[in-house]
């Protein structure tokens, strides 16, 4: 029940302040009129961005950090420039308020924004910090009723965290600039992320396959009910060679990642040859089961979820990417469906517990409820156990179907929902069969088989919930595999004994949801900011995707390679997992701050060291100032060249990366060639290398023009193949007597190895004139950006083939103007691909081929395919990811600014008008009404900030 108007009176007027528009409106609507609810859209104040943003009195390296080194990390924080206005407003309404009441999320970084807005507004009227962990009315009130003051530890902790970042990206960013590229950028943990990227491929280029054999038999039995045609007894089953004269068949786990049997394996390894040998010679054997062991199976329920789980499970059962699923989860939490989904914790309220149970007995039955509620301890290195795990929010918890949500938030709903709701269900029971067979083989050898069966009695939670698996070949926890009823000594027939070949793979790249999990199990960061460290690596370029896989680029390995050579420390895992240990001692109060930062910058020498702030003998820190003091060691060719073979060198350049092979003999030219910014680093072989060096590149000398004397030249550019003329050294290439070369793109149907000297004249020869009409206006034929056209004035109409630009005549162009000019659309050309049913819209999917590239679409949303993803190898997979988060992201808003001018001087207008006619009062009402406007007219333009101490991480 909200606040009564007596209370409110009696209260007087609070201002409540959350982060976001969307999380005011929903809170306003559990308040009551006493309640003023405004957002604060994300952070107000920061770090500086740049040294322009730092007042004058600061000088030196604070203007360059922010931060002020020498004077115990002082940091300087400045109000962000887009939030001017807005803090404006929230002094205004505070001016009028009894009570301000800061209700930012409960974690690190909502504690810093309330503390942050408490120093930016300096209220003289009492201050609460209002907590909640889903916004429902009985939420919201209790957190009205129950607020506590700001927590000063989780202040110091997460602002020693920015500091840290700052520092961290400030410093060693620019050497990144000065030996790799420029606008290249470092953190404390996209920096690691990178690297266990990077170091999967240089295990998968260093992987060699190892071909190994084995059989597969197909084996009958008579059983009883089998021959009734009994369902849950198969009359045949499959099982694999195991052993031979009691030697075990070698596997893919007893071979190296170089093809090698390990060392110590005592196995058989078979080849195709020994396979289809000993096939043949067990052709004619009567086979025998030699043993069945029956054991029984249990399976529990999983933790329902928290950040990163969640995470993992919507990458593997949605296809959303961790940015797509945290939006999404955003706006479920703002708009009142879960809890808060920023959470390291598993556990659940007793109200949940309670909600949960009753739906498993109203859905399931009373047979699927266990006696007790089930407990999770949280398995999260120092989790912030004060949040819940992800859950439906409320007492009752809404089934997806009465929630009225659609799409993304529906399925994300449902997800959570599911996962809650079995996590307090019973376990799955059943029995898991091995079953060994064994014959004599034709040649006297004895072989082998085995086949494991498994069988669910009782389904227990897997009726509402199983989870998915990185590995699309794993087997799912809820699959069967029934076995004959077979008893040991029971003879079977084998319908047929096949050999079947396989190869050791390299090891898989990384998911999103893979590299997730990766990165908290070594305790790396804080699971809160993973969505925002992957989308930082995949926007920097650091990574691309190839279907779900983070395939890192060259860059990415240029950078690797100088920060382990060079900076090892600050990418060395087992260091950053400590430095998260020493952070959250700081945020414990077991540690100090300034003593911790002082030992990391500064080194082993700092006054006030780590040991005395309580970090222990603090020998994990370095002193980074000093690493990024002397950088005359750094070789930029020496960190940025990769050999691939055959004296041939991939290098990183500015411009990209290219593979380069010597000059052959001491003073010659060697011999360079780009490589596609999106080839995975394992393709790149020495013969592709090959392939890339044997293609035309460089300048080509076509001849000279007959009519001028000029060179004419067909090149290479950043935007494909053209030819040009060269002009005499002394002609002017700037001022008002300037002349630029002529120049021109090759049509499609040319390539640089095959254009001619004909061909470049032709094309710089246009526009070519067809004709005039009959009212004497010149009718031209070109080559656009968007393909070849016909110009009469202003009037352009597209032709359908580049040869026509040469060959259409006078008479057959008039025809084409004849025609009615198209408006609108063009005909709607073929998709490019079909990639299957959208699991959300349950619409097709293509990719077609628009004005600005191929871009997927379900004919509902359509999302750009990116620089990494290519129209032959894109997956439907990748297609739905790509629409999810396009989904996720909402749609794009229009800017209405010359609208907005206008209406506003209508406006202005109207107001002058009518001013000689209204009295005074009326002017101010007129003014605040204005007011109003224009306050929500900013409030919709703003979109909340995300929290941004996770981008530094």
């Amino acid at each position: 029940m909200s606040p009564t108007t007596s209370e409110t009176a009696q209260g007087g007027r609070r201002l409540v302040i959350v982060e976001s528009p969307a999380k005011a409106k929903t809170i306003k609507g559990y308040l009551g009129p006493g309640y003023v609810v405004e957002a604060s859209v994300g952070h107000i104040r920061d770090l500086p961005n740049g040294a322009a943003e730092v007042p004058d009195k600061y000088t030196g390296e604070v203007r360059r950090l922010g931060v002020d080194v020498d004077h115990d990390f002082q940091p300087v924080y400045v109000v962000n420039s887009d939030k001017k206005s807005q803090v404006k407003k929230l002094k205004e309404l505070l001016a009028d308020s009894d009570e301000l009441f800061l209700a930012t999320d409960e974690d690190r970084e909502g504690e810093a924004i309330a503390w942050h807005l408490q120093e930016v507004l300096k209220p003289k009227v009492p201050v609460r910090r209002m907590v909640f962990h889903e916004i429902t009315k009985d939420a919201i009130r209790a957190a009205v009723a129950n607020p506590r003051e700001l927590n000063q530890r989780l202040v110091d902790a997460q602002e020693t965290r920015r500091i840290l970042d700052r520092l961290y990206g400030y410093e060693v960013s620019p050497v990144l600039w000065k030996k790799v590229m420029r606008g290249l950028s470092a953190g404390r943990v996209q920096s690691v992320a990178t690297r266990l990227v990077v170091e999967r491929e240089r295990e998968r280029i260093a992987f060699r396959s190892a071909e190994y054999w084995d059989l597969t038999g197909t084996f009958s039995h008579p059983s009883p009910a089998a021959l009734k045609g009994d369902a849950g007894d198969p009359g045949t089953f499959g099982a694999r060679l195991t052993a031979v004269d009691g030697l075990r068949v070698a596997q893919g786990r007893d071979f190296t990642s170089l093809g090698q049997l390990k060392d110590g394996v005592n196995v058989l390894h078979l080849d195709e040859a020994g396979a289809r040998s000993l096939a043949a010679a067990l052709a004619d054997t009567a086979f025998t089961v030699r043993s069945v062991e029956s054991k029984p199976y249990r399976r529990s329920p999983y933790a329902p979820f928290r950040t990163t789980t969640l995470q993992q499970e919507a990458s593997r059962k949605l296809g959303f990417g961790a940015k797509a699923t945290m939006q999404v989860a955003q706006k479920l939490y703002e708009n009142g469906y879960i809890t808060y989904m920023r959470t390291d914790s598993t556990i659940l309220s007793d109200t949940a517990v309670a909600a949960a149970r009753a739906q498993v007995t109203q859905l399931y039955g009373a047979d699927y409820l266990p006696d007790k509620p089930r407990t999770y301890a949280g398995k999260v290195k120092n989790a912030q156990e004060a949040h819940e795990a992800i859950r439906p929010s409320g007492d009752r918890f809404r089934t997806p179907a009465e929630t009225g949500l659609t799409g993304d938030q529906f399925r994300l709903y449902e997800l959570i929902w599911k996962r809650t709701v079995a996590s307090q269900m019973k376990d799955a029971i059943g029995n898991s069969v091995t079953v060994k067979i064994g014959g004599r083989a034709s040649d006297g050898r004895d072989a082998e088989f085995s086949a494991s069966g498994k069988t669910i009695t009782f389904h227990g939670f897997m009726k509402a919930y199983v989870e998915g698996a990185d590995d699309p070949n794993a087997e799912l926890d809820d699959r069967e595999r029934r076995l004959p009823q077979v008893a040991e000594g029971d003879r079977l027939t084998a319908e047929e004994i096949t050999a079947d070949g396989h190869a050791t793979k390299p090891p898989a790249r990384y998911t999103e949801a893979s590299l997730v999990k990766e990165l908290e199990e070594r305790e790396i960061g804080r699971p809160s900011t993973y969505a925002t460290i992957l989308g930082t690596i995949l926007d920097r370029g650091y990574v691309f995707k190839k279907g779900t896989a983070l395939v890192p680029s060259f860059l990415s390995f240029a950078v690797v390679n100088l920060l382990e050579k060079h900076f090892g420390r600050l990418v060395d895992y087992d260091f950053t997992a400590k430095m998260e240990d020493d952070l959250d001692r700081i945020a414990r109060g077991e540690a100090e701050a300034v003593p911790w930062l002082k030992r990391f910058y500064f080194g082993e020498g700092a006054q006030g060291g780590a040991a005395e702030a309580g970090n222990g003998d603090g020998d994990h820190l370095g002193g980074l100032k000093e690493l990024v003091t002397d950088l005359g060691a750094i070789d930029a060719r020496e960190i940025s060249s990769f050999p691939v073979g055959d004296g041939i060198v991939l290098r990183v350049g500015r411009y990209g990366p290219y593979v380069e092979r010597p000059a052959e003999v001491e003073g010659g030219t060697g011999r360079r060639a780009d490589v596609p910014d999106d080839l995975p680093p394992d393709e790149l072989t020495v013969a592709y290398a090959e392939e890339l060096l044997a293609k035309p590149s460089g300048e080509f000398e076509l001849g000279p023009d007959p009519e001028t004397g000029r060179m004419i030249v067909a090149k290479d550019g950043r935007y494909g193949p053209y030819v040009t003329e060269v002009l005499p050294e002394d002609t002017p290439k700037s001022g008002k007597n300037a002349i630029k070369p002529r120049t021109a793109s090759l049509l499609k149907s040319m390539s640089l190895d095959t254009v001619t000297l004909e061909d470049a004249l032709k094309l710089m020869s246009l526009p070519r004139v067809v004709g005039v009409d009959s009212e004497g206006v010149e009718i031209t034929a070109q080559n656009g950006r968007y393909g070849p056209y016909l110009k009469k004035g202003t009037d352009s109409r597209s032709l359908e083939t580049e040869e026509q630009i040469f060959t259409i005549t006078l008479e057959e162009a008039l025809a084409i103007y004849a025609q009615p000019k198209q408006r609108g659309r063009a005909a709607a050309k073929p998709p490019l691909k079909e990639l299957g049913t959208d699991p959300v819209s349950e619409r097709p999917v293509v990719v077609k081929d628009g004005r600005f590239g191929p871009y997927v679409t379900d004919g509902e949303t359509n999302a750009t395919l990116r620089r990494d993803d290519d129209v032959e190898t894109i997956t439907p997979e990748r297609g739905y990811e790509l629409l999810a988060e396009k989904r996720a992201k909402g749609p794009a808003k229009k800017t209405a600014k010359k609208a907005a001018a206008k209406k506003t001087a209508a406006k202005k207008t109207a107001a002058k008008k009518t001013a000689a006619k209204k009295t005074a009062a009326k002017k101010t009402t007129a003014k605040k009404t204005a007011a109003k406007t224009t306050a929500k007219t900013a409030a919709k333009k703003a979109t909340a900030a995300r929290k941004s101490s996770a981008n530094a991480e």
